[in-house]
C-alpha cells in the first residue's frame, strides 16, 4: 500500500475510527484500525468486535493494498500533526507503515493481515417482509431527529446488560384507528419514557416486532451522528446508518429479547380516578434542586403535599436539617402526598420544553406520568417512592 492523502480530510473520520475500538482491553486486533487504499480513496476501519466503522475518504493511490496498525497510536499521531499532505506506506516486507509529512517521519508496527475480519456490508436493498407488509430499500432520516431520540430516551434505560430486553431502546410500529406511528421508548425498572412520532418510511422498515439496540452503543452512535440527513437500513441481525453522501458507514448489532409490554402501565394513566398536579416546570425544578441539598444517601426523596391552589415540598435529612418550599400550582383528586427521588425527578423534567407539566398520579406508590402541552409526543413514567413514616423513605424500595 502507497497512498497521499489530506490529513483534514481523515482526521474526523479517524478519530470516530479510533472512538469504538478498545484503548487497552481485548484482542490486539480489535485495537486496530485497517487502512484500504484503492481506486482513488482510502478506507479507515474499525470494530469492537460489535460496532463497526468504515469511512472512505479521497486519495491519491499509487499502491492499492489493505494494512492495520495500532488505532489509538495512529490517531492521536495524526492528530498532532499539522494540516497538510500525508503519505502512508506499508514497507516491502509488510512488518511496518511509515508516515511521513515533509521531513517529519514515523513508523508504526503493521499487524498480520490475516487478523482482518470483512465488515458486514450495507444492505442497499431489504429483502424481508416490514412492519407495512412490503419489501423496501434504505430510509433517509434526519440526523438532529435521531440525536434528540436518544437524548429523551436515553436515560430511562437500564445500565445493567443483564437486564436484557430493558437495557435496550426498543423502536415499534404501531397502527391503529388513529394511523400509523412509531413508539420509541426506555425503561428501566423505576421509569420508562416513551417518545412517538409519525414516519411511514421508518414504519415500513421495522419488522412488526419492533427493534431492539443496547443502550451501551447508543453513546457511539451519538457521536456518529451529525446534524445532516442520514440513511438508514435494516440487515437480519444489524442496523446499518449511512451519511448520505455515502463517505461513512456505522453499524451496531440488534437484539432479540422480548420487550415487556407497557400497554398495562399506560393504561392506569387513564383511570378518572387518578389525581393531577399542574405546576410551572422551570419553578419545580429550582426548587428540586434547592431541596437536593437536604437529602441523603438513605433519604433521596422529595415530599410533595397537594392542596387545590398549591403543592408544599419538603425534605429532611437526620444531618443536613429540613427543607420546605410551597408553590404555585392547580391540583384536582383526593390524594394527600407523594414521594419521588429527587434527582430522578430533575432528570426528567431536563427532557421537557413545556413551561407547564401535569403530573398524572394513579396512587401513592403506583405509576406517575408527567406530560407537556408542548410535548405532546412525549412522556415518562415514574414509580414513587414508598413513604414508610412521616419522613423516612428507603431507597430500595425506589
Amino acid at each position: 500500500m502507497f497512498v497521499k492523502v489530506n490529513r483534514d480530510e481523515i482526521i474526523e473520520g479517524l478519530q470516530k475510527s479510533a472512538g469504538i475500538i478498545p484503548a487497552k482491553t481485548g484482542a490486539a486486533f480489535l485495537r486496530s484500525i485497517w487502512l484500504e487504499a484503492a481506486e482513488g480513496s482510502l478506507k479507515i476501519m474499525s470494530t469492537d468486535s460489535s460496532l463497526e466503522f468504515c469511512g472512505e475518504y479521497p486519495a491519491q493511490v499509487n499502491t492499492p493494498g489493505r494494512v492495520g496498525v495500532q488505532g489509538r497510536a495512529f490517531c492521536d499521531l495524526v492528530r498532532k500533526l499539522p494540516a497538510g499532505e500525508l503519505t502512508l506506506k506499508a514497507d516491502a516486507e509488510g512488518k511496518n507503515v511509515l508516515v511521513e509529512q515533509g521531513s517529519r517521519k514515523y513508523k508504526l508496527p503493521a499487524n498480520e493481515p490475516e487478523w482482518f475480519q470483512p465488515f458486514a456490508p450495507f444492505p442497499d436493498v431489504v429483502t424481508d417482509a416490514t412492519a407495512g407488509g412490503e419489501a423496501g430499500g434504505t430510509v433517509f432520516w434526519s440526523g438532529d431527529f435521531l440525536h434528540e431520540i436518544i437524548d429523551k430516551i436515553g436515560f430511562c434505560i437500564s445500565e445493567e446488560d443483564s437486564m436484557e430486553a430493558i437495557a435496550c431502546l426498543y423502536l415499534k410500529p404501531e397502527q391503529d384507528a388513529s394511523g400509523k406511528r412509531v413508539e420509541v421508548c426506555g425503561l428501566n425498572g423505576h421509569q420508562f419514557a416513551m417518545f412517538t412520532f409519525v414516519n411511514d418510511d421508518i414504519f415500513n422498515l421495522l419488522p412488526r416486532e419492533g427493534a431492539l439496540i443496547q443502550r451501551k452503543y447508543l453513546a457511539e452512535l451519538n457521536k456518529w451522528l451529525g446534524s445532516e440527513e442520514i440513511e438508514l437500513s435494516l440487515g437480519e441481525k444489524r442496523l446499518f446508518l449511512r451519511t448520505g453522501d455515502h463517505r461513512e458507514t456505522f453499524s451496531l448489532p440488534l437484539s432479540f429479547y422480548q420487550y415487556p409490554n407497557y400497554q398495562g402501565f399506560l393504561s392506569k394513566l387513564k383511570d378518572p380516578a387518578s389525581s393531577q398536579l399542574t405546576v410551572q416546570r422551570a419553578e419545580l425544578m429550582e426548587s428540586l434542586e434547592r431541596i437536593s441539598i437536604f437529602n441523603t444517601d438513605s433519604n433521596r426523596c422529595t415530599y410533595f403535599l397537594f392542596s387545590p391552589g398549591e403543592v408544599v415540598l419538603y425534605s429532611q435529612g437526620q444531618d443536613v436539617g429540613t427543607a420546605q418550599e410551597p408553590l404555585a400550582a392547580a391540583f384536582q383528586g383526593d390524594m394527600q402526598r407523594i414521594a419521588f427521588p429527587t434527582r430522578n425527578l430533575i432528570e426528567i423534567l431536563s427532557h421537557y420544553v413545556s413551561e407547564q407539566v401535569t403530573f398524572i398520579l394513579t396512587g401513592p406508590e403506583a405509576p406517575c406520568g408527567i406530560a407537556g402541552d408542548k410535548d405532546q409526543n412525549y412522556s415518562v413514567i415514574i414509580m414513587p417512592m414508598m413513604i414508610q413514616d412521616e419522613t423516612y423513605y428507603a431507597e430500595e424500595n425506589a
